[in-house]
């Protein structure tokens, strides 16, 4: 995020930190580790926050390792690691940054803190000075600690929390500490669907072996009908590319019948293309038809299959997925996610497509 902003302002860039922590089962970061993904587009134009500076201090201190081809991290003692490690370095790499800067503690209105034991950010606002209710919850009761994409979350909390004028500063511990600051913005575009929106949108799952099961922890036997693979062809996708990655359909310049992949002729009219580039991912739609298929091999039973009809005309047979407890009927309203469709355990390799998901 530093890069690309000192990098200037006159080009859009596209920030994006994702991140899936794998822990060992019954370890503690199994309790703690979570995955996440944030992304943030820096420009001059509809300015959300504006970008203060940036203070980075580097420092040998070991707190976790993971050795190349392993799968696990292995931790030191945390009392250690807050007291000997967090302590003496995030608040001088902070103090630096307000120095920088020149503004003073009093005015940091959100402080967030990633990568550090739990209350660290507390333990750091307060050896700070830092004004009181600043510090942004660490979301690790909601998201868990989402590594690499950890401080990117807590800044786009903060955003959502705060108001023009408010100062930010977001901190990431990790072999010293890198401090980044902004200010939020008059006005400025305010995303559709934020981070509370997406944590507002959780399902509760209570069966520990399915966890351990999705996270590639426990290999369970699928029976027959989970042996069948599909090879993807590359080919096929980069011709398809747009349909794929955008959900980009195809409205007919003579009658406006948007469809659903885009063909060489209209569905309604029978007029040659080609047709006119019409995205779907954010136009309303509801259930038309639904079935639930509990003989086909899907990792989460039943699969849900359904005819998605678009407020603008068009109709597509989709997946359906995050059903709620109380299920689904006709007529329901949809939103749409990208979402990963399968997994080549063969040529190790994942494709991806939409997928239709209830929205109420």
């Amino acid at each position: 995020m530093a890069q690309a902003l000192e990098m200037g302002s006159a080009n859009a860039r596209l920030v994006v930190a994702s991140d899936c922590r794998r822990a060992k089962p019954g370890s503690t970061q199994e309790l703690t580790y979570g995955a996440g993904a944030a992304a943030f587009l820096t420009g001059e134009h509809d300015v959300l926050a504006r970008y203060l500076g940036s203070y980075s201090a580097a420092a040998p201190f070991v707190d976790h390792f993971r050795q190349s081809g392993e799968k696990y991290d292995y931790y030191w003692e945390e009392r250690w690691i807050r007291d000997a490690g967090v302590a003496p370095i995030v608040p001088a790499a902070v103090a630096q940054l307000l120095t920088r800067i020149d503004i003073p503690a009093a005015r940091v209105a959100w402080f967030g803190l990633a990568g550090a034991p739990a209350g660290s950010d507390a333990m750091v606002a307060k050896t700070l000075g830092l004004p009181a209710g600043c510090v942004v919850p660490d979301l690790q009761g909601t998201v868990g600690d989402a590594g690499a994409a950890h401080a990117l979350l807590l800044l786009a909390s903060a955003i959502e929390r705060g108001k023009p004028g408010d100062v930010i500063v977001i901190a990431a511990f990790g072999a010293g500490c890198e401090a980044l600051a902004f200010e939020i913005a008059e006005g400025g575009a305010r995303p559709a669907a934020g981070l509370e929106a997406a944590i507002g949108r959780k399902t509760v799952e209570t069966s520990y072996p399915k966890m351990l099961s999705f996270a590639g922890e426990l290999r369970l036997d699928w029976g027959p009908r989970s042996e069948t693979t599909i090879k993807a062809s590359l080919s096929q996708q980069y011709r398809s590319a747009s349909q794929l990655l955008g959900f980009v359909g195809g409205q007919c310049g003579a009658c406006g019948q948007v469809q659903f992949p885009a063909l060489p002729t209209c569905v309604n009219c029978a007029a040659p293309g080609p047709l006119i580039p019409y995205p779907l991912a954010d136009q309303p739609a509801r259930v038309a038809t639904v079935s639930a298929d509990w003989l086909q091999y899907y990792p989460a039973p039943p699969l849900y299959v359904g005819l998605v009809q678009f407020d603008v005309g068009a109709r597509a047979l989709m997946e359906i997925v995050d059903v709620p407890p109380a299920g689904i009927e006709v007529g329901m309203p949809l939103r749409f996610a990208f979402r990963v469709k399968a997994h080549d355990e063969l040529r190790h390799y994942s494709r991806y497509f939409w997928k239709a998901i209830p929205a109420s």
